[in-house]
């Protein structure tokens, strides 16, 4: 599917990026990946591991519609991984987190419209789910924008879709990297916010390789959440430290016991497939899709009204070596 096409990806330079452009030199041959971001040290380092014919690097922020205009000029297929993500930071600079999240998809919106750009995927998160923080509402209202606008593509090719999922193994900021810092630093205890605590889990590749089969199956307005296992924090810290003591500090603020992924309001609008989960648009106004069937010919079903997808009743769970094997595939 992306042999012989150009990919833009905003915020290429984290995490989700290098390892999206990885797997894409890997599998397939594009003919441009372009990584548009605004660090230009962040650019450079990864200029030297990502330096095929292929790979272009653009600076900009996606605050600029004019730059990404130009940046999508000749574009086939987006992926929109740029964001503000910190909950602390959003929480003090709210009006950044906005210009940010929601300007900012508004932004890359437009810029797909006026270019034509095929299909374009947005990653969401669980926080988008039922939010009780200030980037959570952000990613919320950047999943209704992108969904909603299916509604305004007229005769034009581009479709939109969102993918979200959980805590990313391994990622910058996620907790098990904060973890192994406070072990080789010699603590006695792993600070825990609460001992009921869950999350979703799942690693770079898994997130990514979900990202790069739903371009195949999308109709347009679709939010995509795979099925993926959750854990306690508990257990998570016991499997990085057997016999480490654990100190209960209490949920932050902005944190969830549990996370959300397909909220129970959403019930009647969700359907189930065999590896994932389908939330439909509540307004279609173009073309209408049969969400129960997806381009690659996949079925779905109704889940029961009052369904609710998240990471406390989840009916997978992992063991300590499943997490460990996660995290190992991700050093």
């Amino acid at each position: 599917m992306f042999d012989n096409k150009s990919i833009l990806i905003t915020g290429g330079t984290g995490s989700f990026g290098k390892k999206y452009t990885q797997i894409l030199l890997e599998k397939y041959i594009p003919s441009k990946i372009i990584i548009f971001s605004r660090d230009e040290l962040k650019q450079f380092e990864m200029q030297q591991t990502f330096n095929a014919p292929c790979m272009r690097y653009f600076i900009g922020d996606i605050r600029d519609q004019q730059r990404l205009i130009e940046a999508m000029e000749g574009v086939d297929y987006v992926i929109h991984a740029a964001a503000m993500k910190q909950v602390p930071a959003a929480e003090y600079n709210p009006m950044e987190c906005i210009k940010t999240n929601i300007d900012g998809a508004e932004n890359v919106i437009k810029a797909a419209l006026h270019n034509e750009v095929e299909k374009v995927i947005a990653l969401s998160t669980d926080k988008a789910a039922n939010p009780i923080n200030l980037y959570g509402a952000t990613k919320l209202a950047s999943d209704k924008l992108f969904v909603a606008a299916n509604n305004m593509v007229g005769k034009r090719r581009t479709r939109f879709s969102v993918v979200r999922y959980g805590n990313v193994v391994g990622s910058r900021g996620s907790v098990i990297p904060f973890f192994r810092k406070l072990l080789a630093e010699g603590v006695e205890e792993l600070p825990i916010t609460d001992p009921e605590m869950t999350r979703f889990m799942i690693t770079l590749r898994e997130g990514v390789e979900f990202v790069l089969k739903n371009f195949s199956r999308m109709h347009g307005g679709e939010i995509f959440v795979p099925k993926i296992p959750s854990m306690k924090m508990t257990e998570l810290a016991d499997a990085l430290s057997p016999g480490i003591g654990q100190k209960v500090v209490g949920i932050r603020p902005g944190e969830k016991l549990h996370e959300i992924m397909c909220p129970a309001d959403d019930s009647h609008l969700t359907l189930e497939f065999d590896d994932h989960y389908v939330i439909c648009p509540t307004i279609q106004f173009s073309e209408a899709a049969d969400f129960s069937c997806n381009k690659l010919g996949e079925r779905g079903g109704k889940v029961e009204r009052g369904f609710e997808y998240n990471s406390g009743n989840n009916s997978v769970w992992l063991t300590h070596e499943q997490l460990l094997e996660m995290a190992q595939e991700e050093e």
